[in-house]
């Protein structure tokens, strides 16, 4: 689990064409540092974040958690809208 969270995070703000600083002033972090550490694997997000994220992208937690739930499911279910 968790391998591929910041594979999914990134393809959630660019899909919904974010840069990282506008995610994180968005999601009430100072910096983008964090999220970019998350989308490089460097760290492993907090459960507040996570919470955080899967509200905002209107995701479960589920599919950001649970790496055999697949990213282009959520791709093209955004796109549709």
């Amino acid at each position: 689990m968790l391998k591929r969270f910041g594979e999914k995070l990134h393809l959630l703000r660019v899909s919904h064409g974010m840069t990282l600083s506008e995610l994180a002033s968005a999601t009430g972090l100072r910096t983008h540092s964090y999220i970019s550490e998350l989308e490089a694997g460097k760290k492993i997000p907090t459960v507040n974040f996570v919470i955080t994220i899967a509200k905002f992208f209107a995701v479960t937690t589920d599919y950001l958690l649970i790496d055999e739930i697949d990213s282009i499911n959520i791709t093209k279910t955004y796109e549709e809208k």
